[in-house]
């Protein structure tokens, strides 16, 4: 076999990232890299670091569903195939499960080349591309794992049993996520309100702090010319509803915050209004960001408490902006039978919102959608 580092072959690379950078960072869950092969066998070598929770990769080959598995610090070599028939064409795809560790400065994946004993080609680009931004749901907590399993760990979250992977194939499209557990477009669950969309969403990885992280660029302004989607799908507002429901948090050098609710149970207009001009400020900056996409909120996995909120966010945009290239996408709330673990939408969850997704783009871009099963 013989050796190739990522800068020396044609391959397609998935999710944000610094694309000419050797080794490759694979910063956000469900980046990662795609080849074509004629090998009978190839592996990937890796480096890999992490302080709490060990990262998860996952593989695909010929667009199925083939492994996954738990990183461990260090350097590795890793067989994707091997014993396949030689000089015929294998489309390996190699990607992140676990979201950007905002809070493990540590952890990182980076992709330094490929061996094999074949010739590589190039990947063909899709026609349709799709950025994803939301929260646990888009990050795929409650994919993997028994519903009763209810610590939080790396092994339960994924993008490869997650509704964007399924729209993604469906809709023969590349798609990008941009998520974090736990946070919201105004703050995060437990009224914390650094923990915001956002306050990330600009640089190429918000998330990834600290000194190594930097060092790769990973708080570097992201070129949003380098990738336009067709439509941005933002899946928010889950983790602000739920702030109303947790105890103050002290933010420090801010003080106390904490989103209210009146004596009768209902929601503080003041604190329902933080959440709105919100959602306007990111739809101003996703407008200014990705001038042609169609940007739709799709909402409801989670309960649908701040619909109404939301709808009036986007009415009072439009007013403002006269942008109508917007609009809102109920999506299936989860329910005894679809819950996975830690409480979090399960894998036919994500089958459910995506053929609600499916449905609605396949309409807006005028394609037919293919057929997805068995891929997983």
């Amino acid at each position: 076999m013989k050796s190739f580092s990522i800068n020396e072959i044609p391959v397609k690379i998935h999710g944000r990232t610094i694309e000419n950078a050797c080794p490759l960072p694979l910063f956000w869950n469900h980046s990662g890299v795609e080849v074509n092969v004629t090998g009978s066998e190839l592996w990937i070598d890796i480096s890999v670091d992490c302080g709490f929770h060990e990262p998860w990769v996952a593989t695909e080959l010929n667009g199925a569903f083939m492994s996954r598995q738990m990183l461990l610090p260090g350097e590795h070599s890793i067989c994707l195939f091997r014993s396949m028939t030689p000089g015929v064409v294998k489309n390996m795809k190699f990607y992140r499960e676990l979201q950007a560790m905002g809070e493990d400065e540590r952890t990182h994946i980076l992709v330094k080349g490929f061996r094999t004993d074949g010739e590589f080609l190039p990947v063909a680009e899709k026609k349709l591309k799709f950025e994803f931004i939301g929260d646990s749901i888009t990050s795929g907590e409650g994919t993997y794992g028994a519903i009763t399993d209810t610590d939080w760990l790396a092994m339960y979250m994924s993008s490869s049993r997650h509704y964007a992977n399924i729209v993604e194939k469906a809709l023969d499209a590349d798609v990008r996520i941009i998520s974090q557990g736990g946070w919201g477009v105004y703050c995060g669950w437990d009224n914390d309100t650094r923990h915001n969309i956002p306050s990330i969403y600009e640089p190429v990885c918000g998330l990834a702090t600290g000194k190594f992280n930097e060092s790769i660029g990973a708080q570097d302004p992201y070129d949003f010319s380098s990738w336009v989607p067709d439509a941005v799908i933002v899946n928010l507002c889950t983790n602000d509803n739920s702030a109303f429901d947790q105890p103050p948090f002290d933010v420090p050098g801010e003080g106390l915050k904490k989103q209210r609710k009146n004596a009768d149970g209902t929601y503080n207009e003041e604190d329902v209004k933080k959440v709105e001009d919100a959602i306007v400020g990111f739809l101003k900056m996703l407008r200014n960001d990705n001038k042609s996409s169609h940007i739709v909120w799709a909402y409801g996995m989670l309960g649908s408490n701040l619909r109404a909120c939301i709808l009036k966010a986007m009415d009072r945009y439009k007013e403002e902006t006269k942008d109508e290239n917007v609009a809102f996408l109920d999506l299936p709330n989860t329910t005894d039978k679809t819950f996975g673990s830690h409480y979090h939408p399960g894998f036919p969850a994500h089958i459910e919102a995506s053929e609600v997704l499916i449905k609605y783009l396949s309409d807006l871009f005028d394609v037919q959608a293919l057929s997805h099963v068995g891929n997983y």
